[in-house]
């Protein structure tokens, strides 16, 4: 058997002598910029949690935005029932004998049966009861009535004649069923329940950045860890958080000291209790930034002369655009994009759209028009 290959310990021993380890010239170069950049404001933004290390070993400030927030788990569950079918005629497809679509049915409604009793409008005034909400309160509980009421409906009709769940059927009769022009497919509310979760998400998450007063042309910011599907929200364009952080800045954040870093370590909220976790975890973030950001500085020290990269924070890779409350094509083309492209959160349905309505609207999150919901009478 051949000997497996190894390096010239020489040319090994030169190539470890700048990077690769710790001791390295570029490890020696990170340590330098961390020392160098200790007091800056450093943002890091995971999966469903935001933490403020305002430098020089102040504590962290941390806010939550995803299943641990009001309202979320009860806007997604509903935005999830039209899914759920859908999955489930799937299902039918691939083992149409029944041994497994029918129980999922049946625990689908089940489900909904339960979560329809529990609907109101003091449920949303009172236990979710979020100023996002303030005063729709009992229009969103009309829309989660209607749309349990006729999922419920459609799905005990399918136990009895499956054939409405062959796609044409639950096309027509369900996903892009709409009784007048003035209520909501499916479709729709999807789209809908999806725009409010994150009206919520943008508005709080702004303000919660504004009124930290960060001095944004010196932060220091990190998009860290998996993001929703494992093949999504890897860059500038298909990760929401970069274009919420660099809107609530004001568009003060210069976008290229935002880094997305897939593979660094995730926090929760729940880590805001352990102060030595949170101080191990800060330093980790200070090395990933100024390890990425030590290239950058030294090629433009380097190359003075050559063509500067030069980033732009708009979105590479755009959503179709919503040109208005009754564009439902475009609320269709954006759900289909979110579902179909790997890369992409489910949240970018809408999450661009909800930040610029925000930001053109001076914040205030009742002028936000929603198509499926504003312009709907339910």
């Amino acid at each position: 058997m051949t000997a497996a290959y190894q390096p010239e310990p020489a040319f090994a021993g030169l190539f470890r002598a700048f990077t690769g380890q710790a001791d390295s010239i570029g490890g020696e170069l990170t340590r330098a910029m961390i020392a160098a950049t200790a007091e800056q404001p450093l943002l890091v933004s995971t999966a469903a949690d935001i933490a403020l290390f305002p430098g020089n070993g102040a504590s962290a400030e941390i806010e939550s935005f995803r299943k641990s927030t009001r309202g979320f788990i009860e806007l997604t569950a509903v935005s999830h029932v039209p899914l759920a079918l859908a999955y489930i005629a799937r299902l039918r497809d691939l083992e149409p004998e029944g041994t497994t679509w029918r129980p999922r049915l049946d625990s689908l409604i089940e489900h909904a049966e339960r979560t329809r009793a529990a609907n109101n409008e003091a449920m949303w005034s009172n236990h979710v009861a979020l100023a996002a909400f303030a005063g729709i309160e009992a229009k969103i509980a009309a829309m989660v009535e209607r749309t349990l009421a006729f999922s419920i409906a459609y799905a005990k009709a399918a136990r009895s004649e499956p054939e409405r769940l062959a796609w044409n059927a639950l096309r027509d009769g369900y996903l892009e069923h709409r009784p007048s022009e003035r209520s909501a497919s499916m479709n729709e509310v999807m789209f809908a329940t999806f725009c409010l979760a994150y009206v919520d998400i943008a508005y709080r998450i702004g303000n919660w950045l504004r009124d930290a007063d960060i001095d944004w042309s010196r932060a220091m910011v990190l998009v860290s860890g998996q993001s929703g599907r494992p093949t999504a929200g890897v860059t500038w364009s298909s990760n929401n958080m970069c274009r919420l952080i660099w809107k609530a800045s004001g568009e003060a954040l210069p976008a290229e000291r935002l880094y997305v870093a897939p593979h660094a370590p995730g926090f929760s909220a729940e880590n805001a209790a352990d102060a030595s976790r949170l101080a191990d975890l800060e330093q980790e973030y200070r090395r990933i930034w100024c390890h990425t950001r030590a290239s950058v500085e030294v090629a433009r020290r380097m190359f003075p002369d050559a063509s500067a990269f030069k980033f732009s924070p708009e979105r590479a890779d755009d959503m179709p655009p919503v040109s208005g409350v009754d564009d439902r094509a475009a609320c269709v083309a954006r759900l289909r994009r979110i579902m179909e492209d790997p890369q992409q959160l489910l949240s970018n349905c809408v999450a661009d759209y909800v930040v610029d309505q925000l930001r053109g609207n001076g914040n205030r999150p009742q002028d936000v028009v929603i198509p499926g919901f504003s312009q709907v009478d339910f």
